[in-house]
């Protein structure tokens, strides 16, 4: 069948199963969206209020989902605007398929009005990418860029095509949808290996990241540390693999982990790392990280075993497959010196909890806040945040009790991310969906209010306002004897009349009553509601590893007298 270019884009997503895409028109995409228009009953597209938006919707709806987000920009500022976006999903492994337009290819390399060589700019944040300028290789690369996104270690691809390339005609002959490329399966001798390790460790913990979650691998996990007597903890990004009910699951451990799970990492004899990278977030000083610990590290991506910190067992394959076939060959055993160990850490986390609330005395915390939340938000919520104090706030007292509920930007750490991405959440799964983000944030890309109002998306929006940059301020008055240089907002912007200005609901809330008020009103309106939430300024995410410190240097209280 003779198409245009353009319409072989189209047409070629919606064979790998497209059903919504992000972006914005420009002049070297309007063919592209000549050819959206006439597709509009095939594929919806959602128009945001700038690219960048664009690319974080897209990253949120493949968080929220685990299939390919697609956006698409025009050449230029267009294609350069989607590059924060990118990076973040590169950072943190997310599948997604860039699309932007180009000048014509007799035009490149001349400078021409809004050329921009995306392709190298975006080299080092993406898999793979592709400058496309033969309309031949057009459909197959959009194929590939499918195929690589989510194979593997998966990751953004971006699919460059020149404007005389979507103008082009050529036969397309639709196929099937792409599968992944597999990964080869671990030896024996590998699996043998890790088992002996499992078998002698007497104080096992199983730690799982990103790669665990995204493999939707939480029942396999839990079976496991049932049966080898196990705690589990969790990276940041391995949040919402394993429901909070797990009696064996202590929650997310490093630099602003929970307590008990921290601790537990520093004593055990054994990790079993499940598709983690040992960030330095989750590790402090590397040199101090897990000594006399043996750890095994289960990884698609042969570049991360050993990167960061040396382990006992690396094993490149198949995570899923590779997990599964040392869980079936491993002892059960039961240790119940370990278990009594491990809780006698969970009633230290709560009697720090207790006292830290009871120094609150009056004002509202963000635990309060959180209470309210896992209380009364409705099944299936998807929390997702900006990047901050708030984040963190989020990662210690959110509730999970199924995976995919949990999106922020872990390793770019990108402020402006949380509401684009909660609107692909939203849109992707028709699931309730909350955003936790910063007045800091927020500011960064609060224009898709505008998309959220336009599309009805219902969302509610949570501001913990508290006039700083939070997080920033906090190292400041730890770290930097109070020198607040330019973490003092004193901005004048009225959240409330803001929201009601873009055509979305506003309230505020000063105490814990008025917030749980208003978020029980929230969840029932169908669009979307902002609450305006006041919280002191210093208040703080403990407990905290301090910089270049490590599990021994953990401050759980601002004073030092009850750091460990």
């Amino acid at each position: 069948m003779k198409m245009t270019g353009a319409e072989i884009i189209i047409n070629t997503l919606i064979e790998q199963g497209t059903t919504d895409v992000f972006g914005y028109p420009g002049g070297q995409v309007i063919n592209i969206y000549d050819a959206l228009y006439k597709n509009k009953d095939r594929i919806n597209h959602i128009l945001t209020a700038h690219e960048q938006g664009a690319a974080h919707a897209a990253d949120g709806y493949s968080r929220a989902t685990g299939k390919v987000g697609v956006c698409i920009a025009t050449s230029g500022p267009g294609a350069t605007n989607l590059v924060t976006g990118i990076a973040t999903a590169m950072l943190d492994s997310i599948p997604m398929v860039a699309i932007t337009g180009n000048v014509p290819c007799s035009l490149i390399g001349k400078d021409s009005f809004q050329e921009i060589d995306i392709t190298g700019i975006t080299l080092p944040i993406t898999k793979h990418n592709y400058f496309v300028n033969r309309i031949e290789d057009l459909a197959d690369s959009i194929r590939e860029a499918f195929q690589i996104a989510k194979s593997g270690r998966p990751g953004p691809v971006l699919v460059d095509v020149p404007k005389d390339v979507q103008v082009a005609v050529y036969d397309f002959e639709p196929q099937g949808v792409v599968e992944k490329i597999p990964l080869p399966k671990t030896d024996e001798d590998s699996i043998d290996e890790a088992v002996a390790l499992i078998n002698e460790s007497k104080r096992p913990y199983i730690y799982i990241g990103g790669g665990a979650a995204g493999l939707g691998m939480g029942k396999e996990i839990i079976e496991f540390a049932k049966k080898i007597d196990a705690c589990i903890g969790c990276t940041f990004m391995g949040l919402s693999a394993v429901p909070d009910d797990c009696d064996k699951f202590l929650g997310m451990q490093g630099m602003h982990g929970h307590y008990a799970s921290s601790m537990a990492q520093k004593h055990a004899d054994l990790i079993i790392g499940v598709g983690v990278r040992f960030s330095d977030r989750a590790t402090g000083n590397t040199k101090k990280f897990a000594k006399g610990t043996k750890i095994i590290q289960l990884d698609p991506d042969f570049a991360e075993i050993n990167k960061n910190i040396n382990v006992d067992l690396g094993i490149v394959a198949d995570v899923k497959d590779a997990f599964l076939r040392i869980a079936e060959k491993a002892e059960k055993s039961q240790k119940p010196e370990w278990v009594a160990q491990v809780e006698e850490l969970k009633a230290k986390e709560e009697e720090i909890a207790k006292k830290a609330e009871l120094l609150a005395k009056d004002r509202m915390t963000p635990k309060q806040i959180f209470d309210v939340i896992n209380a009364n938000k409705l099944p299936r919520t998807i929390i997702t945040t900006d990047v901050g104090q708030h984040q963190m706030w989020a990662a210690q007292y959110s509730k999970f009790d199924t995976t995919r509920r949990f999106v922020s930007s872990g390793g770019l750490g990108t402020m402006g991310f949380g509401l684009g991405a909660a609107i692909g959440a939203r849109i992707a799964t028709g699931d309730p969906t909350v955003l936790i983000t910063g007045d800091g944030s927020f500011g960064m890309n609060l224009n898709e209010l505008a998309t959220a109002v336009s599309y009805n998306v219902p969302l509610v929006i949570i501001i913990a306002n508290n006039g700083v940059l939070g997080m920033v301020r906090q190292w400041q008055n730890l770290f930097f004897q109070k020198r607040f240089s330019n973490t003092i907002l004193e901005r004048k912007t009225d959240f409330v009349k803001l929201a009601e200005a873009f055509g979305a609901v506003g309230m505020r809330a000063t105490n814990i009553d008025e917030f749980e008020s208003a978020f029980k009103k929230a969840v029932t309106i169908n669009g979307p509601v902002v609450i305006d939430t006041y919280i002191d300024k210093d208040e703080f995410v403990l407990p905290m590893l301090p910089p270049g410190g490590s599990i021994d240097d953990i401050i759980v209280k601002v004073g030092g007298e009850e750091n460990e």
